[in-house]
């Protein structure tokens, strides 16, 4: 194997850009093709990593309410990112950074700030050359950083969009510039009619035209349908698209996600992409890990059902990362991880005891804003007093901390100065230190911090190691203050900050699973390593259910 990776460097002299758009219609895949396509390639021996470029204007997504963009995803050193690089990590199991999200608004800063300091020595700057020069030097700068082999960079949107018309310029430009060291994925849609029973191709090759139109001819295109691509239909595709009929790719409606690298594997994306940039294709991929993980995921032996507390369940996408690690968790169990979607603010309304009976565990979900909140804290007292299995994630552990403040230290007027600056009781409270900073990013821990697991508590026993490292998002934070009376009371600290002495994770004695943590676990679960807090919980919510 080392003799093999050793002739994959010699022949990979130069570094291989990627490029994946799309056309048609939004929300095709293509952060899923380019992930599944990271994968097989990362299978060969390649070093890849992926990136995205997302059109809107916005700095990043970290202001935008989630019902506009969904999840907000968190990367080591701190990016507020595109949900997609959670696709990009769970496949590939590797850390993305804030150099694998660029927006335009981040391209036109960045334009603006050089030209205020002179660096464009009084030159008109225009969007070319110096708003793609800014776009090529984004994705080249991210080659250079680990030596990849492949950068697979997704482009927002689709062909067409006003806001994407730079990037598709930059991709020309780098087509022309660097040859067969650059190659365009186009991804489209081939839908099925059913009064005429018949699938259509002409949405494709007028997406393939307007790419034509801006100075792009694609390699390969990756054809979304619902039924199979005949013979004559890819045919029909190449001849119209300009591409080799082996450069047509079938992407079929799958079952899941984690179907998907195991279908473009079959259809050959891997070596038709080896194939188009001039690298030998020497042997088979092994993909047995992902394969036996899919075996677990298809064919569980038990189910459970975990209640989802929030107040954005009916946009799943809110909890997108959440929802997946409870995929790997649930398979690394062997289990299936049924989803309850409860709305915090019907909880305020009905109650607990309809909307949360019967299952087998409750996560309260992270979230910013007063909306919602007495139901969150309802959904932590019911699970604390009928010893179902409890994860408090962010937000959540702050409200498990409020909960316990007001119904067992019997502080009433318990709560975060988040929702009540007024409180007698400021149990969740933000930072001396962060108190005079005004801009909303500033006052935010973001990213990887350290943790100190404590020994012989449920957060020992789920990470078997005292040293840890999670990543954060928040303002607010346990007020120390009161720590005392709630270790007097029963509710343990059990995983400290170290640096700054911030509590990490909250534990209830005398309750079969009761963990707060003011990370964010979801944020590193991966199909090859499922994280253990979510492995534990899930393992915690089987043993209820069996009345162990």
């Amino acid at each position: 194997m080392l003799t093999y990776l050793y002739k994959i460097r010699v022949i990979m002299a130069h570094t291989k850009f990627i490029f994946v758009t799309g056309g048609v219609t939004s929300s095709l895949g293509k952060g899923i093709i380019s992930a599944s396509l990271a994968k097989l390639l990362q299978s060969r021996g390649f070093k890849v990593t992926i990136q995205k470029f997302d059109p809107y204007i916005n700095i990043d997504p970290g202001t935008l309410n989630p019902y506009e963009h969904g999840e907000c995803y968190v990367t080591e050193d701190g990016a507020e990112t595109d949900l997609d690089l959670g696709h990009y990590e769970r496949f590939s199991n590797e850390p993305t950074s804030q150099a694998n999200n660029i927006t335009t608004g981040r391209i036109y800063l960045s334009v603006i700030e050089r030209e205020r300091k002179g660096e464009y020595l009084g030159s008109t700057v225009q969007v070319i050359p110096h708003i793609t020069d800014e776009i090529k030097k984004s994705v080249k700068e991210l080659a250079k950083r680990n030596k990849y082999d492949f950068v697979i960079t997704e482009i927002g949107g689709t062909v067409g969009d006003i806001e994407s018309l730079p990037y598709i310029e930059a991709v020309r430009q780098m087509k022309w510039e660097m040859g067969k060291d650059v190659l365009v994925i186009h991804l489209t849609l081939v839908p099925y009619l059913a009064a005429a029973g018949e699938l259509k191709t002409k949405p494709t090759q007028h997406s393939v035209k307007m790419l034509l139109e801006q100075g792009v001819q694609p390699d390969i295109i990756v054809a979304r349908t619902e039924h199979p691509l005949n013979s004559h239909l890819r045919d029909k595709i190449a001849r119209f698209c300009n591409v080799a009929p082996s450069s047509v790719i079938e992407s079929i409606d799958a079952e899941s996600i984690y179907d998907v690298p195991i279908l473009m594997h079959q259809e050959k994306l891997d070596t038709e992409v080896l194939k188009l940039v001039n690298v030998p294709v020497e042997n088979d991929l092994d993909i047995s890990d992902w394969e036996n993980f899919l075996e677990k995921l298809k064919h569980p032996k038990e189910e459970i059902e975990i209640a989802l507390v929030g107040k954005y369940v009916e946009l799943k996408d809110a909890y997108k990362s959440i929802f997946e690690s409870f995929v790997h968790a649930g398979a690394s169990n062997e289990a299936k991880v049924s989803i309850r979607l409860v709305h915090s603010e019907l909880i305020e309304k009905e109650g607990t005891e309809e909307l949360l009976k019967d299952v087998d565990g409750i996560l309260v979900a992270p979230g910013f804003g007063e909306r919602g909140i007495e139901g969150k804290i309802s959904a932590v007292r019911y699970a604390r007093e009928n010893k179902i299995p409890f994860l408090g994630i962010c937000l959540g552990m702050q409200c498990a901390v409020i909960e316990y403040a007001r119904n067992v230290l019997n502080l009433k007027d318990a709560h975060s100065t988040e929702f009540n600056d007024k409180t007698k009781f400021p149990v969740i409270d933000i930072m001396e230190n962060q108190k005079k900073i005004s801009s909303l990013g500033g006052t935010m821990r973001l990213g990887a911090y350290p943790c100190k697991v404590k020994p012989e508590t449920i957060a020992f026993d789920t990470y078997g190691i005292m040293d840890i490292s999670e990543r954060h998002r928040h303002r607010f934070e346990f007020n120390d203050k009161y720590l005392a009376q709630f270790e007097g009371a029963g509710m343990m600290a059990t995983g400290i900050n170290p640096i700054e002495n911030l509590v990490e994770i909250v534990e209830v004695k005398d309750h079969p699973w009761f963990m707060g943590v003011q990370f964010h676990p979801e944020y590193k679960s991966t199909v090859a390593k499922p994280h253990p807090i979510f492995v534990n919980f899930v393992k915690a919510a089987l043993k209820r259910k069996k009345g162990m």
